[in-house]
Formats: C-alpha cells, sequence, structure tokens
C-alpha cells in the first residue's frame, strides 16, 4: 500500500536478531499472566474487618502450570482479596478463583476457565544454576503487563526476612530489575525454562531481588495440588522426586500404602512414573495435577519404568474416608480444557436442598462434614464444625474473606456441629436482632472470627432457582 509517497511492508525480523535472550522469551511468555486484584480498605487490621470504606487494586504476575487454568503465584498477590482478573498475552481477560495457598511459603493457587488449552510453562531446575548465569524476569512490573528484564544471578541460598510474619529460606538473588507487580513471576534461564518464582526486593536497593527456586517451589506445588484436598479422591502412593545425573528430574516409588489403590495398581519400590494417561509425569506435582479431574474407581492408565523397560499399569482412585457426599461437594474438576469454575454464574452446580439454597443464598456458604478429631486438635471448645465447600461471589461470606476449605465452628453463640445447627441460626425469630452475625472459622491450625451482615430480606425472601443454576 501507499503512503505519502512510501511504500509500507511488513517488516520481518532477521535470524540475526533473534538472540538466545528473544528465543527465551518467546518460550515461556505465553504461559506467563499479569494477575489483577481488588480488595476492600477496612478500618481494622484482623484477619476479618468492618463494612469496607472503599476498593484498593493490586497487581502481580503468574504462571501457567497446567492446561485447564491452573496457575501458581505468591499468596500475598491473591490473599484477602474480594476479586480475582487474569489477563493473558494475547489480551484475554478471566475472571480467578482461589484454588488453594500456603502461607508460609508463600505460594498459592489460582485457576481460570478457558475454553481451549493454555500454554503451560517449560519447567526447568534450579540446582543447576551457576553464579553469573544471564536470567529473565517477566511480569506485570508496576502495572505494565509482561515487562521484561534481564540480569544475573548475582547469589544462591539467601535466607531474607520480609516481616516478623514473613521470611524465606534458600532464595535466587538476581539483578534482573523486579518491581512491584512481578511477584508470581517467573525466572527464566536462557534456554527458555522456568528456574524461580520471583517473590521479594530489597527495599531502597538497586537491582536486588529475589525468587524461590523452581525446585523448591514444586514440592510445595505438589501438596497444594494434592488431590486429596481438590478431588476428595486417594491413590497411596509415598513417592520422592530424584534428580537424575543429566539434572532431569524423575518421581521414584518409595512405597504403597498398604491396601491403597497404588498398592492394588501394583506399583512396586524404585518404580519410576513416566506418564498418567497422555500426561508426562516428571516429578510429585505433576503426579498430583494429572490425577485431578478422575472419579473414584475411575480406570486411569499409568506408565512406569522397571528394570529399564516401560511397563504399563491401572490405578484407580478411592474416595478419601469422611468425604462429603457426592451432592454436596463441588463437582469434580473435568478433564477436558473446558472446566467448570465453581465462582462462575453460568456454571451448572450440583442440586441442592431446600435448606441448602437457603445457606447458600443467605450466608454464601455451601458446607459439608468435617472431621471432629482434626477440629479439636486445633481447638478442642469446639466439638465439631462443616467444611466451606465453595464459597458464593458477592455473598456476605466472601466479603467477611471466608475461604473454601475452611471449617465453619460456630453462628452467634451457638456452635455448628451439623448443617441443623446452622438452620437453627438462620431459622431463629431473633436473627436480624443479633447484629452482624458473629462466625468462628478454623483455617490452617488457626481459629479466626468475624461477623457477616445478612439482611431480613435475604433470610426471608423466596429462592429464585435460576440463581443456583
Amino acid at each position: 500500500m501507499l503512503w505519502s509517497g512510501l511504500m509500507v511492508t511488513t517488516a520481518t525480523a532477521t535470524e540475526s536478531r533473534r538472540t538466545l535472550l528473544v528465543k527465551a522469551v518467546e518460550r515461556v511468555s505465553d504461559s506467563v499472566v499479569n494477575i489483577h486484584s481488588e480488595k476492600s480498605s477496612r478500618d481494622q487490621a484482623p484477619a476479618y474487618g468492618q463494612v469496607a470504606a472503599r476498593k484498593i487494586n493490586g497487581m502481580g504476575t503468574g504462571i501457567i502450570i497446567d492446561e485447564r487454568g491452573y496457575i501458581v503465584t505468591n499468596q500475598h498477590v491473591v490473599m484477602d482479596t474480594d476479586s480475582l482478573r487474569v489477563t493473558l498475552k494475547n489480551r484475554s481477560t478471566f475472571r480467578a478463583e482461589l484454588i488453594s495457598f500456603d502461607p508460609k511459603h508463600d505460594l498459592a493457587i489460582i485457576k481460570i476457565n478457558s475454553s481451549t488449552p493454555l500454554p503451560v510453562a517449560p519447567m526447568g531446575t534450579s540446582t543447576d544454576i551457576m553464579l553469573g548465569e544471564t536470567v529473565i524476569a517477566i511480569g506485570n512490573a508496576f502495572g505494565y503487563e509482561h515487562t521484561i528484564t534481564e540480569g544475573i544471578v548475582s547469589a544462591q541460598g539467601r535466607d531474607v526476612e520480609v516481616n516478623e510474619k514473613q521470611g524465606y529460606k534458600n532464595l535466587i538473588q538476581t539483578d534482573a530489575s523486579i518491581n512491584p507487580g512481578n511477584s508470581g513471576g517467573p525466572l527464566v534461564n536462557m534456554d527458555g525454562e522456568v528456574v524461580g518464582i520471583n517473590v521479594a526486593i530489597r527495599a531502597g536497593a538497586q537491582r536486588i531481588g529475589f525468587a524461590i527456586p523452581i525446585d523448591d517451589a514444586r514440592v510445595r506445588i505438589a501438596k497444594l495440588l494434592d488431590i486429596e484436598r481438590l478431588n476428595y479422591t486417594w491413590h497411596g502412593l509415598v513417592g520422592r522426586d530424584l534428580k537424575t545425573a543429566s539434572d532431569k528430574m524423575q518421581l521414584v516409588v518409595q512405597s504403597a500404602k498398604p491396601d491403597s489403590p497404588a498398592s492394588q495398581a501394583g506399583l512396586q519400590m524404585g518404580d519410576v512414573i513416566t506418564k498418567v494417561g497422555d500426561q508426562a509425569v516428571c516429578d510429585q506435582a505433576d503426579w498430583e495435577r494429572s490425577l485431578l479431574g478422575y472419579n473414584a474407581g475411575e480406570k486411569i492408565d499409568i506408565y512406569v519404568m522397571r528394570d529399564g523397560k516401560e511397563t504399563p499399569l491401572a490405578l484407580s482412585l478411592a474416595a478419601i474416608p469422611n468425604a462429603p457426599p457426592v451432592a454436596q461437594r463441588p463437582k469434580p474438576v473435568a478433564r477436558s480444557t473446558t472446566v467448570a469454575r465453581a465462582n462462575n454464574p453460568d456454571a451448572v452446580l450440583p442440586a441442592m436442598t431446600p435448606d441448602e439454597e437457603r445457606v447458600w443464598r443467605v450466608l454464601g456458604l455451601r458446607l459439608g462434614p468435617a472431621p471432629a478429631n482434626k477440629i479439636q486438635k486445633v481447638n478442642d471448645h469446639f466439638k465439631g464444625g462443616l467444611t466451606v465447600l465453595e464459597v458464593r461471589p458477592d455473598s456476605p461470606a466472601v466479603k467477611e474473606r471466608i475461604y473454601k476449605g475452611d471449617i465453619l465452628c460456630g453462628l452467634h453463640i451457638w456452635q455448628t456441629e451439623n448443617f441443623d445447627n446452622v438452620m437453627y441460626v438462620l431459622n431463629h425469630t431473633e436473627l436480624t436482632t443479633f447484629g452482624p452475625l458473629k462466625f468462628f472459622v478454623i483455617r490452617d491450625a488457626k481459629t479466626l472470627y468475624g461477623h457477616m451482615t445478612v439482611t431480613s430480606s435475604e433470610s426471608t425472601q423466596t429462592v429464585d432457582q435460576s440463581a443456583t443454576k
């Protein structure tokens, strides 16, 4: 085409410009996401505060670790937020839900729902990192999405204390510029592999940033993707991640618990698990994520290296003891690329009884049984409780930061040992006079409390069936 007398052509970069750094960025950048959060500014600092006065926007970065939309980031990026929004490199935007988190190691898993498979970040190893090696940081620096900075590995094994509540061990130090918003994003080597998760900077310093080594992070990711917690299923494998001479990771079977699915499948000590279905397995994080979405009793093809030969086996997961009935817990994650989200208003939810629908409408909670002995180990004052299976967006529960996985132990002055106890409170003639409804939850071996505002219209209005589908 002609413009101002000049011929406009499509520019094509010469191969000489496609340096190792450019190729490394191209390999990993599609699997890096930008995270935008919104939280309420509260007058008080406890775990559960007062009614929000204003909204505060936050930013961070995440790494896609599963094509179905599972993303790893820092816990401090996503905690205590009212809503999360994820933007991919192609500018597609999704609402996200918090799946699991590890405050001690500052890691969390969130999930988005995409109709197409998402690009998974290529994982490297942090054991062979060299001082002076070139590394790249990619992230949402100061809100400038997909910012790329380059530097070197300055040191290894750094212990960093951020404050009296948060410290880190064995961090990678780098001089690749890391800024607010980079948290949760990848530190990448020149092969385009993730070798760390950016987590902190040294305040007041220049080009001193820190990243969690990816090998350490993968151990924690395996626990965050634990199918017992997310899928209510059980495999019984005891394995360990082992580095080979070529620095490749392998998942080696140490043992199979007696009478477990792993034992019944024939897994033996020394087996190296290579695949679950079509999913390659390199470590325990791959093992757990590859089993997400399978129902108890469903046959799963797995492959192991045994005596130098690939051996096929069949594994069938079992339901964990005391698991909530299927009708009371979230629908298992689909293995297809279209995965239903708990906070997707268009997702089809499992059927609820009228009483369950009322709790969902009034409080914003879906509840299931919780083992009493687990509760009493934390606080022997409570005789029982109910596990939070889902939290409804824009509900009293979500506004007061109740999360999936919490155990509800009390409402007002009564304990909630079972569902009837919850209905007793909601049916109480003086419910609206209780003021903000006090509640008690157990989370991560701590007892927390707060207050939910429940209006009279919410507690008495007729249920709209369409709101629960």
